[in-house]
């Protein structure tokens, strides 16, 4: 065969060169050889193989003086750890790079800077076989060098990362997964610099992060070099893109988040320290780094690179600044590796975690992870004291590097100052299985060592560190046991960021989506008020309250020039995460209803809403819509869902319209509709009706010829059909969806919508609290059963028991 080169440029790497470059996964020489012919953009460069590396160790014979080294090592004893590394590096540093493969190196780097110029800037970095396996990695096991100048520097930077192999973590890693140290190669690429520090940089994975759902690519994003991203030193901007729709061509960006993004790394002017971080402008903070294009571009590399592997992946990503590498503004990627925390497993079982109590909350963050963790606190501010931490305790620091990683694989939980989804800390602890919080700002300030604290990751996106040892329980069903059913089980959903894991409960897609929580937790303005914002900012220097309204609208929509856009493009993202998760079954989104001292409540709300006696039974639903005072700001909620069917391509999503009190007014709603964009039957749009007034069941059959389906609000009918205030403790021993006179009014509804041949369900409480009343649908013959998550399971198997007692196939 030859001897094995020292030096490969990356155009010459083939799939039969990749043991020599270093990763069994072949992270190198398939990503340049067979992705850029199809238009992924990679950086030029070269490596420096595996071959090199071992070249190095027999020439400085120091394969013996390693083995001896790590002799009797025990990587759970800190101090032993750290001494036994630090000799193995300094054999390493202070060996001599070999003539032959120093001229290599040397002939390589004059290559690059014939075309790029003298001292052409190069980004060395480390790829080991035992780190990126589709079944182990730990981020950052080996180091990585910016802004590497000159042929001696680059030499120098090669033995450094050649001496990485053997940093504390990559040993008690090793050590821990069982592989052999001297079975275990690196090669080294050098890279000419993608200059980012003038534009941005980041991370992104072919799936979500938290719930492993496969169909999204996940791409986060902060100014200047991406290191800051991967350590987790930035809050970065969120951006998640749904794959299925984006292969058939839609622009399917289903949400977008403004990070705080308070530093970015540059180019330092001086040697030693060839990169600094400087603090961003305001400008820089309240700004995407990216464009909607190049969001979508990225996400289409992405989705290029994961079916060449055939597996999730890990991919970095930078922006060039300058134009120097090839035009300014052109996008890189710089790194590919397998995803192991969710890419390699299928799980049969579904956990749910939940508290038990309630604790005082000492402090929030970015949720890693839905599982509850508990213990002592453990506060260390500098990884020299990482000897301290005892096994069982919560972690809870600034924010960690690889460095870290001895400690944090025996912690109970993480929680950080610093850092986003996509930072160390949360890599590991997915890695790991175990709960993490990351970006909440005070956490060491509020915390003191030995403290008894609960790591609550179970509400969503947002994590909470509680006081004390909050009792919780962990509930696990197994998703090969259920059986299936006639009667659809469908699943009520509000809050976006929990669609992705709720989607992995069985089911068969979502019987009412609220825009409520969307409207009310993404955009908390009134529409109104957005629409109106030019008229507001000339009248606020005449009266204080609206000064103060517009100052807080500026600062919450600061990423938007135009501030009803800011309205259609949350709503429609939240809408599109939710359909996203569930496709290709139907979501069914209910239009919003507010009633008058809800809309009150947003800011801004004082300006346009009435005050009424009995807000329940007023101003709400169907009769807003097509209201002239009220019409431009459904309009909006138009714009949201058309975006959301058109452009992002989730066709699955239905319209639901509540609180419609007679034909004539459902009439009004379809055409009003169809003003703006959203044609019943038009690209397969179906227009339901909620039937929650006791003259939806009367008029069943003239709604029957308006709308295409209805869906029982089992809670205002029974108020309504009752005559009683659900909110009222006074009446509230009467209040009983079971009571016969609504039990006759849903039985007649669903007969005569299946006289009519259209589709009817429920979407109301009932069936989630009552399993009697749900035997009771079953027997009507509802079509389909829309439920709160953590009922749908087991009313699966009461309705399937059902069913089979009737014969139901």
């Amino acid at each position: 065969m030859g001897e094995a080169p020292l030096i490969l440029w990356f155009d010459e790497i083939g799939i039969k060169d990749v043991p020599l470059v270093g990763g069994k996964n072949a992270s190198l020489g398939e990503m340049f050889q067979h992705l850029s012919p199809k238009g992924v953009r990679v950086p030029d460069g070269f490596a420096v193989t595996a071959e090199a590396y071992r070249y190095f160790i027999r020439e400085n014979h120091l394969d013996e003086k390693i083995r001896k080294a790590l002799e009797g090592l025990d990587t759970h004893d800190v101090k032993d750890l750290q001494k036994r590394g630090r000799k193995v590096r300094n054999l390493i540093l202070k060996a001599k790079m070999p003539p032959r493969l120093a001229e290599e190196i040397r002939k390589a780097y004059a290559r690059l800077e014939e075309k790029y110029g003298r001292n052409v800037d190069v980004a060395v970095r480390s790829s080991a076989t035992a780190e990126d396996l589709p079944d182990a990695s730990f981020a950052g096991q080996q180091e990585t060098y910016l802004n590497v100048r000159g042929a001696e520097k680059v030499i120098e930077h090669v033995k450094k990362c050649f001496a990485s192999l053997f940093t504390d973590r990559a040993i008690s890693y090793r050590e821990d997964k069982g592989f052999d140290h001297f079975n275990v190669y690196l090669s080294v690429a050098v890279q000419k610099m993608v200059r980012s520090d003038r534009a941005c940089s980041g991370v992104m994975f072919t799936l979500d992060t938290e719930s492993g759902f496969r169909d999204v690519v996940y791409i986060t994003g902060a100014w200047g070099l991406g290191e800051n991203v991967v350590q987790g030193k930035v809050n970065p901007d969120e951006f998640y893109v749904f794959k299925p729709t984006l292969k058939k061509g839609f622009r399917s960006i289903v949400s977008k988040k403004l990070g705080s993004k308070e530093i970015k790394m540059i180019y330092s002017r001086d040697p030693e320290h060839p990169v600094r971080d400087v603090k961003t402008t305001r400008r820089e903070r309240e700004r995407f780094v990216l464009s909607d294009d190049e969001i979508l571009k990225l996400a289409e590399w992405a989705v290029i690179i994961e079916e060449h592997y055939g597996r999730p992946m890990d991919i970095e990503w930078a922006k060039d600044g300058d134009g120097k590498t090839v035009g300014t503004g052109e996008l890189f990627i710089v790194q590919a590796r397998p995803e192991t925390v969710h890419g390699a497993k299928r799980e049969r079982f579904y956990e749910t975690y939940k508290l038990k109590g309630e604790g005082k909350v000492l402090a929030v963050g970015k949720a890693v992870g839905s599982k509850i963790g508990q213990g002592k606190a453990r506060v260390i501010l500098d990884v020299s004291g990482i000897q301290e931490f005892q096994p069982g305790e919560v972690l809870i620091t600034d924010m960690t590097d690889p460095d870290w990683e001895p400690i944090m694989k025996v912690a109970s939980a993480i929680v950080t100052n610093r850092g986003g989804r996509t930072c160390h800390a949360a890599i590991i602890s997915r890695e790991l299985g175990i709960p993490c919080i990351v970006g909440t700002g005070n956490a060491t300030e509020v915390v003191r060592t030995g403290m008894e604290v609960t790591v609550d990751c179970s509400q969503g996106e947002e994590g909470r560190l509680l006081e004390g040892l909050v009792p919780y329980e962990v509930e696990r069903i197994d998703l090969e046991k259920l059986p299936r059913t006639r009667t659809r089980i469908m699943m009520n959903v509000g809050i976006p960021e929990q669609a992705f894991s709720q989607a992995q409960i069985p089911n068969d897609g979502v019987g009412l989506a609220r825009l409520e929580f969307i409207i009310g937790s993404h955009i908390g303005i009134h529409p109104l008020a957005l629409l109106e914002f030019e008229e507001l900012r000339k009248r606020a220097g005449e009266d204080r309250r609206i000064r103060a309204l517009v100052r807080e609208i500026e600062k919450r929509t600061a990423a938007y020039e135009d501030k009803a856009e800011f309205f259609v493009d949350k709503l429609a993202q939240g809408v599109g995460t939710i359909a996203a998760a569930f496709y290709p079954n139907d979501v069914i989104v209910r239009l919003s209803d507010f009633k008058s001292n809800e809309y009150a409540n947003l800011l801004g709300g004082w300006l346009y809403e009435p005050v009424e006696h009995n807000p329940m039974i007023g101003w709400r639903g169907a009769s807003r819509y097509y209201d002239p005072k009220f019409e431009p700001a459904f309009a909006l909620e138009c714009r949201a869902l058309k975006r959301v069917r058109d452009e992002m391509g989730l066709t699955n999503v239905k319209v639901m319209v509540p609180f419609c009190r007679t034909p004539e007014e459902g009439k009004k709603v379809i055409s009003v509709m169809e003003k703006y964009g959203l044609k019943q039957g038009e690209n397969g749009l179906e227009i339901y009706v909620m039937c929650e007034i006791p003259s939806n069941v009367i008029l069943a059959d003239q709604f029957a010829d308006i709308f295409d389906g209805f869906s029982i609000g089992s809670n205002d009918l029974t108020q309504l059909t009752l005559g009683l205030d659900r909110d009222s403790e006074l009446v509230s021993h009467i209040y009983d969806e079971r009571n016969e006179a609504v039990k006759r009014l849903v039985r007649q509804v669903i007969r005569v919508a299946k006289e009519r041949g259209r589709k009817i369900g429920i979407c109301g409480q009932a069936p989630s609290d009552f399993p009697d009343f749900a035997e009771f649908l079953v027997e009507c013959g509802i079509d389909s059963m829309s439920l709160t998550p953590d009922t749908v399971v087991k009313t699966r198997l009461l309705v399937a028991e059902k069913e089979k007692q009737m014969g139901v196939k």
